[in-house]
């Protein structure tokens, strides 16, 4: 294996021995045909099953990959996280061991980091959703993606896409942020965006996954949530606090120019409440933003 390749693929692997061989086989296949220089980097999540065992009994039919076994199950943003970090190459692909992401398209993300300079990250953009409790996932996720598109300030055509290829160098900071479960791919796409690093969609095919689901709806959506509110507090904090702060302010004068119309000089009590809340946390979203302003990353 090169010492220094120009490429990582990330590969979390939890109980996918019915299929990892089939996916290690798709991504070598399509990388060795695109002449960049690589290295597979297949994490063993702690597997229940014989995941770990597969891959190493294949392990001599494919040099470029390098096997990395965890003695409890981390999740798969820890397994991206320390894969990032430890990743030889310059550029990072994030992808899953579950059949859903066309990884033969992987130089074609490599290709368009390499041609320009300027994105610093690719994004999979699925055009079709085939994960499970869809009739709950669809609407749940669009509400979530239109709430970071406000909070970030731009279009997400697809916020928590599995799949990508970004700059290590770029994305080194951010690594430290990244949460244990699936949130974060959310976490990546908005640590890029809300630090105006450029990130590109590239429209892809999403299949149904081969083996059983690790997502749990529930838990699973309110962390996506929590997540997204999480990052623009971090970068942006004037994002979340302001405007309810402002409306606040606002409710509160009106309220009060009411009562002294009605109560003659007279505040009620629920004004001065609703006026003092909103100077508040006006106070608190202009304290978070110096300290957001005067952190040294």
């Amino acid at each position: 294996m090169e010492a220094n390749p120009y490429v990582t693929i990330v590969l979390p692997c939890y109980n996918e021995q019915d299929h990892v061989i089939d996916e290690v086989e798709r991504i070598c296949a399509a990388m060795d045909a695109s002449g960049y220089s690589y290295e597979l980097l297949a994490v063993d999540d702690c597997s229940a099953d014989e995941t770990l065992l597969r891959l190493r009994e294949a392990a001599p039919r494919f040099p470029h990959m390098r096997i990395k076994a965890f003695h409890r199950n981390g999740g798969s943003g820890t397994v991206r996280r320390i894969g990032s970090q430890e990743a030889r190459g310059e550029i990072v692909v994030w992808t899953d061991a579950d059949m859903t992401y066309p990884n033969e398209r992987i130089p074609e993300l490599v290709q368009i980091l390499e041609k320009d300079q300027t994105i610093d990250q690719v994004v999979g953009a699925r055009t079709s959703e085939e994960g499970s409790h869809k009739l709950l996932r669809v609407p749940a996720k669009w509400v979530i993606r239109k709430v970071a598109e406000r909070l970030a300030g731009q279009k997400i055509p697809d916020l928590n896409s599995g799949l990508r290829a970004f700059r290590k160098s770029v994305a080194r900071p951010y690594l430290r942020l990244l949460p244990p479960g699936f949130s974060c791919v959310t976490t990546i796409t908005l640590a890029f965006l809300s630090n105006q690093h450029d990130v590109y969609y590239l429209p892809i095919d999403y299949a149904k996954r081969a083996g059983k689901s690790k997502f749990s709806f529930f838990s699973d959506a309110y962390r996506y949530i929590l997540q997204v509110l999480r990052m623009i507090m971090y970068f942006n904090p004037l994002k979340v606090l302001m405007p309810p702060a402002l409306w606040l302010v606002g409710i509160g004068v009106v309220k009060g120019g009411y009562d002294v119309v009605r109560h003659g000089f007279y505040l009620t009590s629920n004004t001065i409440v609703i006026f003092l809340s909103g100077m508040l946390i006006g106070s608190v979203a202009l304290l978070a933003d110096l300290i957001v302003r005067s952190r040294a990353e």
